[in-house]
């Protein structure tokens, strides 16, 4: 039966009208079908496939050799194509370096709230503020913002004595101001860093309270010792401002520790409780989005738990005397045992949010280690155990000390030769803390500071008014607000922190709504402000704007080798270049009292005549100069980019660091691991 259906299948497929290719008939092609014996099983002898095969003719044809090698060529090689395209793909992704992270490719910028914008008349600077002044950082081309304290607080130290970690102070707003506000940034490409206080908390906090009344949960939450009223003082540990860094209380009747203002008690960190009350605190934050901590006053987290005397400085000096921070060695109340741990687990708890891509979450660490810079590079944590991404780096900060260039390249040599191999450098020449660089050094120097920041290796963090020349203010004592300065007026950090100069409106646009500010507003805001300086292409502004556009549009200045090639009493000149490309720059800073004439004819690889891109004088712009005379103006910097096939670095590494070796493959426009 089934040999009848498939003759009768086949017997339907024949088609007397057809003709193949030579014009016969099908019929002279097709054998006639033995009698009594199913056509299926003849022998099949059609020459050329037709319109119509049935499936059985189709195998017929399919199995000759014309078709069968032809079918396995194209099959072995797609398989080829195939594993080539994979093998390729995996090269490349073993070859390339790692893609730099959104706080590396853009400079952060310090916003500190009470002085930003004022959005409601009160005078102080609040979250609304920051959310219409968001414009400003796209027209920098800033991806990075870090925000002071807006914790809820009795504001004794400008926000840094936290009263509730889970509130916005009304002074600032509320949570749905800051949600909307993270929102916005989110939308527009910018990331928020937030201000993070692990180490005290205010007196007025609810753990403080219920410790001071010895609550059994809450009791060890700070450091507390057996003292007494007249004599509080179970050792001679010393507050960062002066005094004693022990206060009596009353009501527990025992001393706390504090190693800033006595309305700062200092949290316990050896009580396992204290460190998940904090842990839940980054948790609630990272919870809401926020895009990384700069984890304040770290070295001060942990004590020794024997309260042994430190050492004096002099010896010979009366114990009575011994009133100031840098009387003492800080043997038993900095960088204790343990301190890493504490902020590894930090870090481990923050890799948990960066899964997400592009939801990386940064983690800085502030701490001020002077002349014990091993101390700091701690920090960046070890090859097997992740901590910050980087601690800030401060020893710029002593750059007006001495203006010359062999003094900066000290300072920036201080820091490269230091920090562990692969890591990433950062820079900074300011802060809340610090007086405004423009004054410390001098308004000549403002830019020619900027330049230098901007096109080191590595991230440099701006302070809000720094990219338009802000200098400090002078405050009377009715004005003062810091409370530092209230008790000694040249430790004052209320100069620096004037509010923002946005224009020549009344309060320089700070507030216009009424003629209030909480600090006072510089008196020469009326000429130095962001309205102005976008007009004039010569300004401070427009410079950092172009720099820092140059700096992240090009491979070279952010991930290329630095060269130290020149300094002297007045300049500080290097170079950056990247392996594969043949464009690199050229910086020569003159941080001096007069002009200088730069040789650099010894330098390999760069032309005998070069062009200046950029420089501080904007008249210099797009001029020619020869590398054995490169003539700048004290105060002056210049970016000069030029063509080389040849390289400084490979004979020079002791004078040049990269992070991350990589090259450039400019046929495909990629960079690999060299």
């Amino acid at each position: 039966m089934a040999k009848d259906a498939v003759s009768v299948e086949l017997e339907c497929t024949r088609n007397p009208e057809y003709r193949d290719v030579d014009g016969g008939s099908v019929a002279d092609n097709v054998p006639e079908e033995p009698e009594g014996k199913p056509y299926a099983d003849a022998e099949y002898t059609q020459i050329q496939p037709y319109a119509g095969m049935p499936k059985e003719v189709l195998l017929l044809h399919s199995s000759k050799a014309r078709y069968r090698v032809t079918r396995e060529i194209l099959f072995w090689l797609m398989v080829a194509c195939t594993l080539a395209l994979v093998t390729l793909t995996v090269t490349v992704i073993a070859l390339s370096p790692r893609c730099l992270n959104w706080w590396q490719v853009s400079p952060v910028y310090q916003v500190y709230l009470q002085s930003f914008s004022d959005s409601d008349g009160d005078g102080v600077g609040d979250l609304k503020g920051l959310h219409e002044q968001l414009d400003h950082f796209q027209y920098l081309n800033i991806k990075s913002v870090w925000l002071s304290p807006f914790y809820r607080s009795p504001m004794r130290d400008s926000g840094y004595d936290v009263e509730d970690f889970g509130a916005i102070d009304p002074l600032f707003g509320t949570m749905n101001d800051f949600e909307e506000l993270l929102a916005k940034m989110h939308s527009i490409g910018l990331k928020l860093i937030m201000d993070f206080i692990p180490n005290h908390t205010s007196d007025r906090h609810r753990w403080f309270n219920l410790s001071r009344a010895t609550d059994p949960h809450y009791k060890d939450y700070y450091v507390w010792s057996d003292c007494n009223g007249s004599a509080p003082r179970p050792n001679n540990w010393l507050s960062v401002f002066g005094g004693s860094a022990w206060t009596y209380d009353e009501v527990r009747g025992q001393c706390y520790l504090h190693q800033f203002f006595k309305e700062q008690p200092e949290l316990n960190f050896r009580n396992p409780h204290v460190r998940k009350e904090m842990t839940d605190i980054i948790h609630f934050w990272l919870g809401k989005g926020v895009d990384g901590f700069r984890m304040g006053s770290v070295k001060h987290l942990l004590e020794a738990a024997h309260l042994r005397d430190e050492p004096q400085v002099d010896p010979n000096k009366a114990p009575e005397t011994v009133v100031s921070e840098g009387d003492l060695y800080h043997d038993h109340t900095i960088s204790q045992l343990g301190l890493h741990d504490l902020l590894r687990d930090w870090r481990a708890q923050m890799e948990a949010y960066s899964r997400e891509p592009g939801r990386y979450r940064f983690m800085v660490t502030e701490s001020y280690d002077y002349k014990e810079v091993d101390k700091t590079m701690m920090y960046y944590g070890t090859s097997l155990v992740k901590e910050s991404d980087f601690p800030f780096n401060f020893y710029l900060l002593d750059l007006p000390q001495n203006t010359s260039g062999l003094w900066v390249q000290h300072l920036v040599q201080l820091w490269m030769d230091n920090m562990p191999e692969g890591q990433w450098a950062n820079w900074l020449v300011g802060n809340h803390d610090q007086p405004r660089i423009a004054s410390t050094a001098g308004q000549p120097y403002i830019r020619v500071i900027n330049m230098l920041l901007l096109t080191l290796p590595g991230t440099p963090t701006t302070y809000y008014g720094e990219e338009i020349g802000m200098e400090n203010i002078n405050v009377t004592d009715s004005q003062a607000q810091d409370p530092a300065g209230k008790y000694n007026a040249s430790a004052s950090r209320d100069p620096q922190r004037s509010p923002m100069q946005w224009s020549g409106d009344m309060n320089a646009g700070f507030n216009n709504k009424t003629n209030t500010t909480w600090l006072p507003v510089h008196p020469d805001y009326s000429s130095i402000n962001v309205e102005v300086q976008k007009e004039d292409e010569g300004s401070v502004l427009a410079q950092y704007r172009f720099l820092n556009t140059l700096r992240q549009s090009e491979l070279t200045l952010q991930r290329g080798w630095f060269c130290s090639v020149h300094s002297d009493a007045n300049v500080f000149s290097y170079l950056r270049e990247l392996d594969g490309l043949d464009r690199a720059f050229l910086m020569v800073l003159n941080f001096g009292k007069e002009p200088a004439v730069t040789d650099l004819s010894s330098v390999a690889g760069l032309p005998d005549q070069l062009t200046v891109l950029k420089s501080t004088n904007q008249v210099s712009d797009g001029k020619a100069v020869q590398k054995s005379r490169i003539l700048t103006e004290a105060g002056e910097g210049l970016v000069i980019q030029y063509s080389t096939d040849t390289r400084f670095h490979p004979n020079h590494l002791e004078q040049c660091y990269v992070s991350e070796k990589a090259c450039y493959l400019s046929f495909v426009d990629i960079l690999y691991k060299c």
